[in-house]
């Protein structure tokens, strides 16, 4: 099989896959795997570029995730009036008092000398500026966790359309991935990873106890949609009579157009990723990450500023990882940070990844679509193998009820042998790096 038709023929195996979802299960549960592959993909674009292009071991996708998800809520929903009327002003204060207090240690940690007296006045600063900030704060606080603590106790957002909060899910992560470069790049890559992962569950803690930024661990919901909703297609009289003259019933027709809506947006910010990533890979700056990441020590002998370039595409890829998570938390329409685990949002996507092939854009993109079809439909078949398997038992046969119950644990089993049998056969990726 030549290079060239090879990522033609799993392209078309993975649309094939699809399809048979679609015929088996009903054409929704085939247009939701799409629209979660096309942002699984988005996500694994992401790692590779940290990963693949520059050998960056980031662990920590769940926070650049969740920060995204968190964008659409600051920046879609409706600001709470009630809410910053009792406490926003005096919470806005004590945010800027706490950036001030860290840029306030850092500068004098640069300006003064090595002393005693730069030690003792870094900790008067920010000692003292810990406990004034949490002085104005935690009032702040309470007074917006009181306003309709059942439907709000938040400050809201910008009321802004949502699509505008997929950018801002990018420059959200990437912020964030700036402040976690600075410190953390230097590290060795096991240390790397170590303090990725601490740092991404300190994100999601946040989300899960600050009620008054989203609503912690009681969710919100209602979060707009860039599409119609269903029930607003269904009673528009000329949307049920383009349904009839189709043959469709005007529930399926409204949730098969909402989820198509998704999937052509969906595809569009694919398709403009890929075309940069791809880009940016075939230039100058790409060949260059790709010697950082291949020999460190030789491109330092060039010149090459390998801690400048490493933060360069960290942020790159965190940013795409939190533009992913915007999106699906807008398809999802709401924000549950309970639901951030790291076996969704690490362990899968790393396995999209180094099964797609590591380095290959392309691969990242085959990666995600397959593994998430994987993940979608591999409980279902394994449940109907076992029953076949088991057809020949009594339904009081013991090892007939551990045998269908151990169907859940399909997934987890699955994922593994299909990384062991690429690793074992296809190092590289089912789309190698050329």
């Amino acid at each position: 099989m030549t290079s060239s038709l090879r990522p033609v023929l799993l392209y078309l195996l993975v649309a094939a896959l699809i399809a048979g979802s679609g015929v088996v299960h009903g054409p929704n549960t085939a247009m939701l795997i799409i629209n979660m592959g096309l942002i699984s993909a988005i996500m694994a674009l992401g790692v590779n570029l940290q990963w693949g292009f520059a050998g960056l071991f980031n662990i920590g996708i769940m926070g650049f995730v969740a920060l995204g998800g968190l964008a659409t809520v600051l920046v879609a929903t409706p600001p709470v009036t009630a809410g910053w009327s009792a406490g926003g002003l005096r919470i806005m204060i004590a945010l800027a008092l706490g950036a001030a207090t860290v840029v306030a240690a850092v500068l004098i940690q640069k300006r003064m000398a090595r002393g005693m007296t730069r030690t003792l006045l870094t900790l008067v600063v920010l000692v003292g500026g810990f406990f004034l900030y949490r002085a104005i704060l935690d009032p702040g606080v309470d007074a917006v966790e009181a306003i309709h603590p059942a439907s709000a106790g938040n400050l809201g957002g910008l009321g802004l359309p949502v699509l505008l909060a997929w950018p801002m899910g990018g420059v959200l992560a990437a912020g964030a991935a700036w402040i976690i470069g600075k410190t953390a790049l230097g590290l060795r890559s096991d240390y790397l990873a170590i303090a990725t992962l601490g740092i991404a569950e300190i994100v999601i803690a946040v989300l899960k106890n600050e009620d008054w930024l989203a609503r912690g661990v009681k969710n919100v919901i209602g979060i707009p949609r860039p599409v119609p909703q269903e029930i607003d297609l269904q009673a528009s009289a000329e949307f049920v009579r383009g349904a009839a003259s189709l043959g469709l019933d005007p529930v399926l027709a409204s949730t098969l157009y909402v989820k198509l809506a998704y999937m052509v947006l969906f595809t569009v910010v694919l398709v403009i990723l890929l075309w940069l990533a791809q880009k940016a890979l075939n230039s100058p700056w790409g060949r260059m990450m790709r010697a950082i990441r291949d020999n460190e020590t030789a491109a330092e002998a060039m010149g090459k500023d390998v801690t400048a370039r490493h933060l360069q595409i960290f942020i790159l890829g965190s940013a795409i990882c939190g533009i992913a998570g915007a999106m699906m938390t807008t398809l999802d329409g709401q924000l549950t940070p309970g639901t951030y685990q790291p076996l969704r949002f690490t362990f899968l996507i790393w396995v999209m990844v180094i099964v797609g092939g590591s380095g290959n854009n392309f691969g990242a993109v085959l990666g995600g679509m397959l593994i998430w079809w994987l993940w979608v439909e591999v409980e279902p078949i394994g449940l109907t193998a076992l029953d076949f398997i088991t057809s020949g038992m009594s339904d009081t046969n013991w090892l007939k009820g551990h045998l269908n119950d151990a169907a859940a644990h399909m997934r987890l089993l699955t994922m593994g042998v299909i990384l062991l049998l690429v690793l074992r056969f296809s190092p590289r990726g089912l789309i190698p790096e050329k």
